[in-house]
Parts: C-alpha cells; sequence; structure tokens
C-alpha cells in the first residue's frame, strides 16, 4: 500500500474514532443531565415558505440556502454544511417544502460523487429533524442525529459531500413511505441547483439503514417516473432493517417487548400523513396512547409499551385492523411491495433474530425477524425486484443479529459496496439464490364485527 493512501486512511480511521467518541460522551452527558437546548427560532422558521410559492414552484426548486458549521449534540465541528429549503411533494401528492443539509469534506471531494446518508431519526416531533441537530439544537429525540455523526463520518473522511434531508417533511410524517422518497429525490435535485451545491452531474449513491431505509428504497422505486433526472445519477442504493408490508410488521411486533410501541408511532404517522381520523376507533386506552405518543421520537417509545397489542388500542369492532377501511387504504399505500420496481443496483442487509430485542419469530405467516423488520419480507421484495428486472440485487441475512446490531454489518458492507459502485466494478447479484419468503399480498378490507 502507498504511503499517500496509508495515510488518507488514517486520518478516516482518526476521523471516526473522534466522531464516536464525542457522540456518544454527547448524548450520554445530555442523557444524565438531562439538558435539552431551546429550539432554534432560525432553524424552527428556515423551511417555512409560503403556501402560494410552494404551489407555483416544481420539484426540487430551492426556496433558499444558508451555510453553516455542522454540530454534534450541540457541539460545533469544522465541517461546513450547506442548508436548502426546496419544493417537494407529499404523501397525498401535494406540493410541500422540506429542508435537505449538504455536508462538505473538510478535504479534497470526490469529483462528481456524492452520498444521499437518509437517518433513522424516526419521530413524530419536527423539532427532531436532522436539519435542526445539524444546525445545533439539543433535543432528547435527536440525539440519533449526534449517534449518526459515526456513520456519516467515514463518507466524509474519504472526501464524499453528504446529502442528510429531512426525510420525513417539515411535518413529521413518520412511516409514510412515498414522502420520504420524494423528499429524498427532491433533495439530490435542490443541491444541485444551488451555488456552492453539487454539479448537475454528480453521481449518487443511496444510503440509510431502518427508518432511512424506507427513504432510500422508496427514492429508489419512485426514481424513475417521479425523478428520472436523478435516477441516471444514481449509482446504487444500500439499506438494511427495510419496512415492507406493513400489514405484516403490525402483526409482527404486537405483543413484543421492545418494539410494540413503534406501531402506534407509525398508525400516528399515516394517519397523519393522510388526513385520517382514528379516533372513532380507538378504544379509551388508545386515544390516550395515541395523543400521549404524537410528538414521540423513536427513543421515547422503545421498550416503553411492553405487551401492548393492537386489541389495546382500538374498540372491539376493529379489533381485526382490516375492518377500518381508511386504514386499509393509507397501509397499502405505504406498502413497499405495491411499489414500482428500481432500476438501480441494490444492497440489502437484514436481521433475523427478533427474538434478542423481545419479538417472536414464529407467529404464522411472519417468520423471523429481526425485532420490527420481517425477514421473509425484505427477502420476498428483492426476489420480486429480481424477477421484475432489477438482477444487481445484493441480499445478506444475518440469522444471528437482531434489529440494533445488524446496523455494524450493514455499514462495513455498505462503505465497501458504494466505493465499488463508484470504482464502476459490476455489481454483484444474488438473484436466484435468494430463499423464498412471505406472500406479499395487499392488505384487504373487512366488515366490522
Amino acid at each position: 500500500m502507498n504511503r499517500s493512501l496509508s495515510s488518507k486512511i488514517a486520518r478516516g480511521q482518526r476521523t471516526h474514532t473522534g466522531f464516536t467518541r464525542l457522540a456518544i460522551a454527547a448524548a450520554a452527558t445530555v442523557a444524565a443531565a438531562g439538558l435539552v437546548a431551546p429550539a432554534s427560532v432560525e432553524a424552527a422558521t428556515f423551511g417555512q415558505v409560503p403556501d402560494r410559492t410552494v404551489t407555483a414552484a416544481q420539484p426540487g426548486q430551492p426556496f433558499g440556502s444558508r451555510t453553516l458549521r455542522y454540530h454534534v449534540a450541540g457541539v460545533q465541528t469544522p465541517v461546513r454544511v450547506l442548508q436548502v429549503a426546496y419544493r417537494s411533494t407529499d404523501a397525498q401528492g401535494r406540493p410541500s417544502s422540506n429542508v435537505t443539509s449538504l455536508l462538505l469534506p473538510p478535504g479534497a471531494a470526490k469529483p462528481k460523487q456524492a452520498v444521499a446518508y437518509n437517518s433513522f431519526y424516526d419521530s413524530l416531533d419536527p423539532a427532531h429533524s436532522p436539519s435542526r441537530s445539524i444546525e445545533g439544537d439539543v433535543s432528547f429525540g435527536g440525539l440519533i442525529n449526534n449517534v449518526e455523526s459515526t456513520f456519516v463520518a467515514p463518507l466524509l473522511a474519504q472526501g464524499y459531500p453528504v446529502i442528510v434531508t429531512d426525510t420525513q417533511g417539515q411535518k413529521a410524517h413518520f412511516a409514510a413511505g412515498p414522502e420520504y422518497g420524494t423528499n429524498t429525490l427532491d433533495a439530490i435535485r435542490a443541491v444541485s441547483r444551488v451555488r456552492g451545491g453539487l454539479a448537475p452531474d454528480t453521481r449518487v449513491a443511496l444510503m440509510g439503514y431502518s427508518g432511512g431505509s424506507i427513504a432510500t428504497n422508496w427514492a429508489a422505486a419512485l426514481a424513475p417516473s417521479y425523478a428520472p433526472d436523478v435516477n441516471r445519477r444514481l449509482v446504487g442504493a444500500t439499506g438494511g432493517g427495510l419496512l415492507v408490508s406493513p400489514a405484516h410488521n403490525l402483526k409482527y411486533v404486537s405483543g413484543s417487548l421492545g418494539w410494540s410501541g413503534v406501531a402506534v408511532m407509525a398508525i400516528n404517522g399515516v394517519s397523519r400523513a393522510y388526513g385520517i381520523d382514528l379516533t372513532r376507533y380507538l378504544s379509551a386506552y388508545g386515544r390516550q396512547v395515541v395523543a400521549r405518543t404524537s410528538k414521540a421520537s423513536i427513543l421515547d417509545v422503545l421498550f416503553r409499551y411492553p405487551g401492548l397489542t393492537w386489541s389495546k388500542l382500538v374498540k372491539p369492532a376493529y379489533r381485526n385492523p382490516a375492518a377500518i377501511g381508511p386504514f386499509v387504504d393509507a397501509v397499502n399505500k405505504v406498502d413497499l411491495a405495491q411499489a414500482p420496481t428500481p432500476t438501480t443496483p441494490l444492497l440489502m442487509v437484514q436481521g433475523a433474530r427478533g427474538e434478542l430485542e423481545g419479538s417472536d419469530g414464529a407467529k404464522r405467516g411472519i417468520g423471523p425477524g429481526d425485532g420490527v423488520m420481517i425477514a421473509g419480507d425484505v427477502r420476498s421484495l428483492m426476489r420480486q425486484y429480481c424477477a421484475a428486472g432489477d438482477r444487481r440485487v445484493r441480499y445478506i441475512q444475518l440469522d444471528w443479529a437482531s434489529h440494533q446490531p445488524a446496523t455494524t454489518v450493514w455499514l462495513a458492507e455498505s462503505l465497501r459496496w458504494i466505493n465499488a459502485r463508484f470504482d464502476g466494478t459490476p455489481a454483484p447479484s444474488d438473484c436466484g439464490r435468494i430463499a423464498p419468503g412471505n406472500p406479499l399480498t395487499p392488505m384487504t378490507k373487512a366488515v366490522a364485527r
């Protein structure tokens, strides 16, 4: 190995280690001390654009930009950031405004290469969005953004500009996958249309785990039709711990030890995104829980509702979720199996030892998962993509890992895979070797009893 390359790797390792220590120390300090800084008024209003301006704009059109420094737990770092407010499209197909952040590497940047890193900040509160944390806000729900600096650091160390978008939009539509996708694609357009941003022909890799994988995979699926100009620039998409069929996940996490509360967040987020009022269907306890979690982050619900089931949330007549017609319609709209097939290379990493996080892996029709996402659903989706023509699919199943430990394997595999795509190495394929999974039929409506 030549001396120059050795030096670059060493610097990258030091940067990664430094970011890791800073994020962990800051998170521990904030959590232990209960320290929460007041939200920045500037950060809260940056993405607010008059409705008439948004309606008149085209997807990806920038409304304004600003420069600042990348913050981790409120601590300023030397990394420069270009934040852009821009026009996108919400889950119902309406014009919306959003914010994205372009992190610029401290050294020489890769020539016309960038990574869209999609965060798993998972929250129903816009104050927890990545743009707020990057600007310097500190909040309990925003701690995930700070810990994710350890995922971003190795990309910056290699010279990649990194696009970090508020994928859930400025109204925090948690679990509304199509909106995640359009926000991601329009962010790539927006940072390519402002001074100091990316060149219009910069090639881009999509990357995200868990909630970030929702954004990554929906963006890859929607790109050919929604943003063909961006699709031509994609070199690939890498995800892990993927939500495919929400109706299956609702059954999988129901009654679980750690992940049952996330189902309430998803119900809240999807209902908000599609304008559904579920109040008439909920039990008194269900209304209480839904109200309590209306601005919750994933940190507020993990292991907070052990044993919570759907039947506890709803009135007896609606113990079958299929009996709530508007809910069925919304669930099918956020079902990735019903979306188009991507045309870009894919890498997918999926854990299958969810028992370690308190989820039963033997439920009929569901089978093993990582605690919140279902391996059989992910396998079926990858097989579906292969059969539909996108045969550059690499699938890795970790039968020993649950959702959280699997992130380490996903990150290592993703960094290698992304570098190979930019280098022009042909994408590997596991098509023909992926084991069969679960049926991915849409949810059908039933009669209330």
